[in-house]
């Protein structure tokens, strides 16, 4: 599979470039970006063959089996849309789109075509998801009462693309999505099988927002710098979202759900390569459990390939997609704030 980068960015080597060299059957083909120097300088440290001037011309390459899209979010849908168009498979990196309506737009486009279209929740992938999975279902927690998810790290710089609201900005959008899919995960908004299966696994459904309460920019009260959302879940249990780009909570990546009969918490669910933390304690016993091996980007890198060769090993097809980008907009609307947009063209 020759996968082609859309855009030189900071993610792009962490996310595609290293698991690339250890994905057997994968060759990154092509990089483009909107300053060629930049997407020079991406191919001759890592060793890309092709550089085009524009991401169109890219994607247009008929020797290039997939697109992979780490553009700002706003840009997430159009150009997933344009490599579709084009007979390319997609990962696109998270938040999928602008705002769900867009989500359902893309996944539209994708429906029937064949192709595979994964969005880059890449922990979803790692063993300590599916572990995180198992718990909570075996019933050894009991019934659950609480589930408690953040993504809180600090991004002072606040010129950053990641503060635009034209390129649909915000703490929400770039580390919540992370919290809100974490939270559907764990809540029973997603099942524990393979792609496409939303049927839910505690009671069915997904979480409801109740409240939600943003701090903003000063300079741009659209954008929230940090976002705090309350939720109803299934069989009368409540929820809770933390997501911050600056706050007074600099690092919190935490996963924490509340049963009858035990808590289950994990540190650090985003990267568990990292240093990570995962304990269970029931009646009164606590447990940790340990995880190594790959990074959560080569696992996922791993099933994408798989997907494309007809696996079914899609885990966050764009089904999955409408429903996180629902529960985002459901959040911003409650926090007062506007829905992100898809920029103009």
């Amino acid at each position: 599979m020759r996968i082609g980068v859309l855009g030189a960015a900071r993610i792009a080597p962490t996310a595609l470039m290293k698991p690339a060299r250890i994905v057997e059957g994968v060759e990154v083909g092509a990089v483009a970006a909107r300053d060629r120097r930049r997407a020079e300088a991406f191919a001759a440290k890592h060793g890309v063959p092709v550089v085009y001037d524009s991401y169109a011309e890219l994607v247009a390459d008929p020797s290039l089996d997939a697109v992979y899209v780490p553009l700002p979010n706003g840009l997430h849908g159009r150009w997933t849309l344009t490599a579709l168009r084009a007979g390319k498979h997609v990962l696109c990196e998270k938040p999928f789109t602008a705002n769900a309506a867009e989500a359902r737009e893309v996944a539209a486009a994708a429906e029937g075509t064949g192709l595979v279209v994964m969005e880059a929740f890449h922990y979803r992938y790692h063993p300590l998801a599916h572990r995180m999975l198992e718990v909570v279902h075996s019933g050894e927690l009991g019934t659950v009462r609480r589930v408690e998810t953040s993504m809180c790290f600090p991004l002072p710089r606040f010129s950053d693309i990641r503060y635009d609201f034209g390129l649909a900005g915000g703490a929400l959008m770039d580390a919540g999505c992370y919290a809100v899919h974490c939270l559907r995960l764990l809540s029973g908004g997603i099942s524990g099988g393979l792609a496409g299966d939303l049927s839910g696994g505690l009671a069915g459904g997904g979480p409801v927002v109740t409240s939600a309460t943003a701090s903003t920019l000063r300079k741009d009260r659209r954008i929230d710098r940090a976002m705090t959302a309350r939720f109803a879940l299934p069989d009368g249990a409540t929820g809770q979202i933390r997501a911050s780009m600056w706050s007074r909570t600099l690092l919190s990546i935490r996963a924490r759900v509340v049963g009858e009969h035990g808590t289950m918490t994990v540190d650090n669910y985003a990267a568990p390569q990292l240093p990570s933390r995962f304990v269970v304690t029931v009646d009164g016993k606590r447990r940790r459990e340990r995880f190594g091996g790959d990074s959560t980007y080569t696992h996922q890198l791993r099933a994408f390939a798989a997907a494309v060769r007809g696996e079914p090993t899609n885990l966050t097809p764009p089904q999955d997609s409408i429903a996180t980008m629902s529960v985002i907009d459901a959040i911003y609307t409650a926090a007062g704030l506007p829905l992100r947009e898809q920029p103009h063209a």
